[in-house]
This record gives structure tokens, sequence and C-alpha cells, in this order.
């Protein structure tokens, strides 16, 4: 692979290496474009690897968000194949436990969310997967079109793969210091490009600082941990009720009133904290269960006991079994805003910002970045 010197010229210029930046650069090789991508760390260190690696569509907000979920979770399949990434697992069951929850499921497949997916009751539930459906178990959503891929070795063989048979071109421990068109001046020296995508995660102080000071837009902390293998395999992704109070896809629907306002009265701790569930299951039978949610524009770095007890007494709740024994626990910031899932912003020609505020880089980024790279060719087309 050619190196990186100082008369390199590239169509597109990358900043940030987590899922949104290698979608982008994925997007940009795609259109035979020459790429580099500039990042500040050795190895993918931030909210992209910190996560389930649960690509989820069904609940994602309407319109949009949905769309780019769909089209994300179809690059996700083309791109673990072609680049050695295991689906761990495929599917979603959305478990219920209260007759309000199921009242938001059936509203939920009246929609044309709900491709995909079916409503089991409580009898086949138990009779498919007798180790997760008991306790109060009602209904349970099932979706066939989620992917789960292990986090800490789907970014890094993304990237690899980027390289090897796109072309791309990484400038790691690189810190980009300024966009100054047609490049990007950086702690290496300058990196000449014609266009330039900014994806900087939750770092809105680095490069147009200006623009990223919005109203609401700040920093979301969550906890997570890695439990032992129950001794069992899971039949899909696992959530639970309190996932369809944030969802959007569901939490938006006039179903859902009597819910939010039912795990308010019940569960007014949980929601205190932002916590839902999601439990999805590694390789080696282990699981990743989550997660938290606490605002600040710099979260601080310490896992809270209490938390995490709440995140496994949902566990109890949604399973009817004690959780396994904890093996990891870790913590992981994202972007936020109140007003938007996405921010995409031009702050001059031939420069495209993109930052996923919502949590949802696993499950959008694919689609987002390829958005990104056609605003940045739709000026020469135009021309």
């Amino acid at each position: 692979m050619t190196r990186h010197t100082a008369s390199s010229h590239y169509d597109v210029a990358v900043i940030g290496a987590g899922i949104v930046g290698l979608a982008t650069a994925l997007a940009a090789a795609r259109r035979g474009a020459r790429v580099v991508v500039i990042d500040r760390d050795a190895q993918a260190n931030g909210a992209s690897v910190r996560n389930f690696g649960f690509i989820t569509v069904t609940g994602q907000e309407r319109g949009a968000m949905w769309r780019r979920a769909r089209r994300s979770r179809d690059v996700w399949m083309e791109v673990a194949a072609a680049a050695g990434i295991e689906v761990v697992h495929q599917g979603l069951w959305m478990t219920a436990r209260r007759p309000e929850s199921v009242a938001v499921l059936e509203a939920f497949m009246s929609t044309e969310m709900a491709q995909g997916c079916r409503l089991l009751d409580a009898a086949e539930a138990r009779r498919r997967c007798p180790e997760v459906a008991g306790g109060e178990l009602l209904a349970v959503l099932e979706s066939t079109v989620e992917l789960r891929v292990e986090s800490r070795e789907a970014i890094p063989r993304l990237a690899a793969w980027l390289e090897r048979a796109h072309g791309v071109q990484f400038l790691r421990q690189t810190a980009a210091l300024a966009v100054e068109p047609p490049g990007v001046r950086t702690s290496r020296g300058p990196v000449r490009a014609d266009r330039i995508a900014v994806c900087p995660g939750d770092d809105f102080t680095a490069l147009y600082p200006g623009r990223l000071a919005l109203p609401g837009l700040t920093r979301c902390k969550l906890q997570m941990l890695r439990l032992a293998s129950p001794g069992f395999r899971l039949p899909a992704a696992l959530m639970s009720d309190l996932g369809l109070g944030r969802y959007l896809g569901y939490a938006a629907l006039p179903a859902a009133a009597p819910l939010k306002a039912r795990l308010a009265a019940e569960q007014g701790e949980h929601l205190r904290h932002g916590i839902h569930l999601i439990v999805v299951q590694s390789a080696d039978g282990s699981l990743v269960v989550g997660d938290s949610h606490h605002y600040a524009p710099t979260p601080d770095p310490f896992s809270r006991e209490d938390v995490d007890a709440l995140i496994l007494d949902e566990f109890r709740a949604a399973l009817g079994c004690e959780p396994p024994a904890v093996l990891e626990r870790w913590s992981g910031t994202y972007a936020s805003a109140p007003d938007r899932a996405v921010l995409l912003d031009e702050p001059q020609p031939g420069v495209q910002i993109a930052i996923v505020t919502c949590g949802a880089g696993a499950s959008t980024g694919f689609a987002l970045g390829e958005e990104v790279v056609e605003k940045l060719f739709a000026a020469e087309v135009a021309a």
C-alpha cells in the first residue's frame, strides 16, 4: 500500500474512523474515489466499539431513520461477508409483560415498520425458547431483520478490509487541526483533498465548534455489562417493556401513552437513569447487557453500582431468571441532541459534517455515509 506523502492528493478525506467515518469512506470508495481516513487514535476506541454491535431496525424512529436502518442492515450483510465479520446472530425478540405493552406491539404491527415482524403469544414464545419466556410474559414481537456483530472485532476488520480491498488509506494517531479546503491541516502535516467529511462522534470542540454549538447538543454516557453464558442460546437479541417507552418507532405511537404512564408509576427509578434492556449474545455464549443514559457536556468516567443493579433488575424481570455472573463492566459516550437523530451540515463548500445524535450509529451509519458522499459530489454533478 502506497504511504501518504506531502504530495498525496485525495478525492475525499474523512476525519474520524468510527462507524460513520468508515461508512463514509466505503461509500466514497465504491464511487471510485481515492480516500484517506484521519483519526487521532491508534485503533477504534470510542462509541463504535463500546456498544452492543446490534444493528437495530425495528423500533427506529418512523421515516428517515427507519429507512436508514434498513439500508444499513443490508450493507452490513454485504460487508460482513466480504470482510470476514461474523454475524453472531440475527433477529429481535421484543418481550412484553404488561397489557399496555401488548397494545403497543399490536399498534406497531399495523404500521409499515412491521416488515419482517410477527407477533407471538406467550405459549408460542415459551415453546420456542422456554429459558427466556418465563415470568410474566404476555407476548413477543419477533423481527427477522436485525443482526448482531461483535463490535470490538467488526470495526477493526471493517477498517482493514477498506484498506485491503478498496485502497482506503488510514492516518492513525493523527489529529485534524483545521479544515482548510482543499485539504486538512493535521499534526502530521497537510493532507490535500477535494472533499472533506467531518465525522467527529461526540467531539464538538476540535473542528467547527461554532457550527456545533447547538442548543441541547451534548454527550450521553451509558453503562454496560458482559455476563457469563447462561447455558443456553438466545433466540435473538432481546428487549423489554422499557424499550417500548424509549425507542421512537414504538414510543411515538398514540398507543404508547398508557404504557409510558404505567412505566412512570412502576419503574420511575429506571426511567430516571434512562434504563432500558438490550441483551445480545456473543459466540462464546456470554451476554452483553445494558444500558443506562446520563447526559452531560463532559460525563464522568465512573460506573455506578446502583445503575448496574437496575439494569440487572430489568433483566431479571424480563427473562424470569437470575442474571449470570458479571464478567466485564464498561461505559461509553455518544453524541445526543433533543431535536434530531442526525446532524448533517455543510459549513463550507466541499465539506460535510455528519454526526448521529441518538446512539444509532451502528444501525444507521452506512446509509448516512452514502448520504454524505452524495452531498459531497452533488455540487460537481450540478456544475
